[in-house]
Parts: structure tokens; C-alpha cells; sequence
């Protein structure tokens, strides 16, 4: 049995009928693959993998983070799903397919996640379709989930079926209370932890950072903090960024508009040689360059850089553990540059600059945060900031994250995975666009998320994505 930490109630929290926080990822398979042998691969492996039996149990009245507790018997009959595209079947059509499953929200009396096995693709193909609530993974957590669904080769040796699981039950009614009034009594030092560690870095705390005096009391903090020998070395100064109105800033509808393209690994390291710079700068500057032609088209191009929340995992720093290990770092997208070469010079410099700061930085100043406010103001807290937020004055104008995924070719249920393209989020203080890449055996394949009030075009970015990498290369 294990609680929720604040950072993951706050997924719950936010959660209304257009705010929805599911994250999945589309796996396209070569050949066919019956939904017998996906409900045999899921019983033999859902052991291994704890978010598929975790089930919430709520504390009475609101009072606590709510509690895991684990499955005894799966009902895959309920998890598991099948369906089938209409001809012709393509890609388009199953964008669309994913689109209108992702809009939808999870049922909190199950284990929170859905897997779809959709049939009738062209080229002889299938598609699995799997989201879970991102109360329960982050985005490397969501690779590691799918990951144990996939096996490095073909022909896998044999695993036993999970069986039985001994129930791990949520703590009764009265231990509960008794643990809420614990955490009640420690707020107030997660509070003074917070102060401590956070005010220092006022400046790159999303929403905070705009409030009066956010950024000279940090500096300030940082000062007195150095002079009294108690570290926060110097750091980077972060600009001052305004995040400008786009037509993809606001609240969100309940529908969803989704699109993937794949690119060529070996294309985007070319031009990772030839300017030296990384990967994932080449993938921000192709989503900055992509978003600017998307923009000019629509005659909304702002004179100042978009700001865009870029996650960072927390897990590299030795950090292991269940639920979210992610904070969110913000940095300028210069889409009012229009070489495409100062572009991504410009993208470099601004990367380079957030890196930095995280290094130096207290990461996890937003999980204390989280942790000094009682739980039962956090969700009215949760819904009304991002109200406010979508309504005046947002914190970003979109997220750009790019995961790293296995080199080698994987296998479910015995069939290739072609290609993964990850399905994340879309909300009213994030923004109606998403654009989340995923690198898999010699490609990046990257998944466009918007809504669809926002953005109904959608496949227009995919195809900007293809001609921006084709742009830079003619530079190298």
C-alpha cells in the first residue's frame, strides 16, 4: 500500500471534463496480432509492472492524498479492448481514432489505464493504443511500462502467468485519519523546507516567477545565502520571460486533434555534427521552426519568443521510485527568428542555460511545495489556478519534451514494433499544443497533441517538423 504524493494528486486534481491527464503511447506493430495472445502477454507480465494493478482508494472527505492499492484480480476483459478502422485505413484515420480515445477520462473505480488493439491499418499493420492516468507514471515511466509489455526478440522464453496477488489493501478508515493528522502536523516543515531551499529560485518557479518582487527577492535570497556560506552558488541568470498570446493559449475544449511523423535519426545527428550541439537542441529548434510556420500561416506570429515548459526527469539523479519524478523547466522557443541557422543558436544558448540552472538548482522545490498545503486544498487550489491561469495570464505556451527511447528493435506478441509515438497532454495553463518526440531504433518518432479548436489543422506541424530538418540540413 502506498500514497500518493502531492506532486501525483495534483494530476488527480486538476482533472475536469476538458483538462484530462492521460499519457499513452501508440506502438505501430508489423503483421497482425490477436487480442488473445495481447490478454495472455498482459497476464503473464502485469506483475512486473505496478501501475497496471494499482487501483485509487480515496480518503474519507477529501482529507488526504488518496492511497494505491493493489489488485487482486485483473479484468482484462474490461482493460483490454479491440476495434477496427474503417477502409482505408490510414494513418490519418487512426490519428483520429486515438484522438477521440485520448479525450476521454479514465475510470477511477478500475486501475487507471486503458489498452486498445485497433485492427484494419494499411499495410497490413496493427495498432496498440495504451494510456494510463499520469497520477500513476511520468513519461520514462511510461517507456518503462511499455517496455515490459516488449521483448527484444521474437520469440521470448515463456513466462508464467501472474495468478494470484496477495492484496495489498489501503489502510482502514481510522488508520487513515490517524496518518492525515500526521502529515497535518509535519506540513509546516515541508513548508519551512520549501522556503529554504525554493526562495532562492523564485525566478524559474512556472507562475510564481511572475508575481511582483519574484525575481529581485530570489537574487536577493541568493546573495545573503552565499555571504552566510550556505551554498546557492552563483547560477545563471534566467531572462525575463512574457509569454505571448497565440491562438493555441486559453481554455482547452474537450476534443483532441493528434498527428505523428517520423524522422531520421541519422538526419538529425548530421546537424547535431555540423553546428555542435545536441540532439535534443535540434529536436526544440524543429518544433520552434515548425510552430513559426504554423503561426505565420495563421497571420498570429508574435514579435517575441513563445515560452515553452520542457519536462526534466528527476530520475537520472539517482532518484528510483513509483509516480512522477519530473519537474518542469521553462525556456524561450524563438519563433521570431526566421534564419533558421541564429534559430538554432538561439534554441542552443537558451538549452544550455536552463541546464545549467538545473544542475545548480534544488530540483524538487515543487514537490515541497506541494507538500507543506493540506491535501484538501490542494484540488480546489489545483482546479481554481489553472481557471485563473487560462483565463489571464499563462505560465507557457506549449511543452516540447524529447524522451530517449531503445536503439534495437523491439517485438509484442511476437510482431516488430515499427514505430512508438508517445500521446501525452494538453491543458488550459500548458496550452492546446504538445509536441513530444521519441527516439526508437534509428528514428524519432514524434507525436503532436492539440485541440482541436485550437489547433484543427494539426498535420500541418507534422508536416513543417519534416520540412524544418530538410531545411537545416541544406545548411550543413
Amino acid at each position: 500500500m502506498r500514497q500518493l504524493s502531492a506532486l501525483d494528486a495534483q494530476f488527480l486534481n486538476f482533472e475536469t471534463e476538458t483538462n484530462v491527464a492521460n499519457v499513452a503511447g501508440l506502438s505501430i506493430l508489423q503483421g497482425q496480432v490477436s487480442r488473445d495472445d495481447l490478454v495472455k502477454l498482459v497476464e503473464e507480465r502485469s506483475a512486473l509492472v505496478p501501475p497496471l494493478r494499482q487501483r485509487l482508494v480515496p480518503v474519507p472527505f477529501g482529507l488526504d492524498h488518496p492511497y494505491w492499492a493493489r489488485e487482486e484480480e485483473l479484468d482484462l476483459d474490461y482493460h483490454v479492448r479491440e476495434l477496427a478502422l474503417p477502409g482505408p485505413g490510414s494513418d490519418r484515420q487512426l490519428a483520429a481514432q486515438v484522438a477521440r480515445l485520448h479525450s476521454r477520462r479514465l475510470d477511477r473505480r478500475h486501475p487507471l489505464w486503458e489498452m486498445y488493439l485497433i485492427h484494419g491499418l494499411d499495410g497490413g499493420r496493427t495498432a496498440l493504443y495504451t494510456k494510463l492516468h499520469h497520477a500513476a507514471i511520468d513519461g520514462l515511466g511510461g517507456a518503462d511500462v511499455l517496455a515490459a509489455l516488449m521483448d527484444v526478440e521474437p520469440k521470448p522464453p515463456h513466462l508464467e502467468a501472474g495468478g494470484h496477488v496477495e492484496p495489498d489493501l489501503a489502510p482502514e478508515t481510522a488508520e487513515m485519519l490517524v496518518r492525515t493528522a500526521g502529515r497535518l502536523i509535519a506540513n509546516p516543515a515541508h513548508l519551512l523546507r520549501f522556503l529554504a531551499e525554493a526562495v532562492p529560485y523564485l525566478d524559474e518557479i512556472p507562475i510564481v516567477s511572475r508575481l511582483p518582487g519574484a525575481v529581485p527577492v530570489s537574487r536577493a535570497a541568493r546573495r545573503l545565502a552565499r555571504r552566510a556560506g550556505l551554498g546557492h552558488e552563483e547560477v545563471p541568470e534566467l531572462p525575463r520571460l512574457t509569454v505571448p498570446r497565440t491562438p493555441f493559449n486559453g481554455p482547452v475544449s474537450a476534443h483532441r486533434r493528434f498527428a505523428f511523423v517520423e524522422l531520421p535519426l541519422d538526419e538529425v545527428k548530421r546537424v547535431k555534427n555540423a553546428f555542435g550541439v545536441t540532439v535534443n537542441d535540434v529536436v526544440m529548434t524543429l518544433a520552434a521552426s515548425a510552430v513559426r510556420r504554423w503561426l505565420v500561416t495563421h497571420d498570429a506570429l508574435p514579435e517575441e519568443p513563445l515560452v515553452a515548459g520542457v519536462p526534466f526527469s528527476l530520475r537520472s539523479s539517482g532518484e528510483e521510485g513509483p509516480g512522477n519524478q519530473v519537474t518542469l523547466m521553462i525556456t524561450s522557443l524563438d519563433t521570431q527568428i526566421a534564419d533558421p541557422r541564429e534559430r538554432l543558436a538561439a534554441v542552443y544558448e537558451a538549452m544550455r542555460r536552463i541546464k545549467d540552472r538545473f544542475n545548480l538548482a534544488p530540483a524538487r522545490w515543487l514537490r515541497h511545495l506541494s507538500e507543506s498545503m493540506p491535501a484538501a486544498l490542494t484540488g480546489l487550489a489545483d482546479r481554481a489556478a489553472f481557471s485563473l491561469v487560462a483565463q489571464t495570464s499563462p505560465p507557457v505556451n506549449l511543452i516540447v519534451s524529447n524522451i530517449p527511447g531503445p536503439q534495437i528493435p523491439l517485438y509484442v506478441c511476437g510482431r516488430r514494433l515499427l514505430a512508438q509515438y508517445p500521446v501525452s497532454v494538453v491543458t488550459d495553463a500548458s496550452g492546446g499544443l504538445n509536441i513530444t518526440a521519441f527516439s526508437y531504433d534509428g528514428r524519432i518518432a514524434v507525436g503532436v497533441l492539440a485541440c482541436r479548436e485550437m489547433v484543427p489543422d494539426v498535420w500541418n506541424i507534422t508536416r513543417y517538423l519534416r520540412e524544418s530538418l530538410d531545411e537545416l540540413l541544406s545548411l550543413t
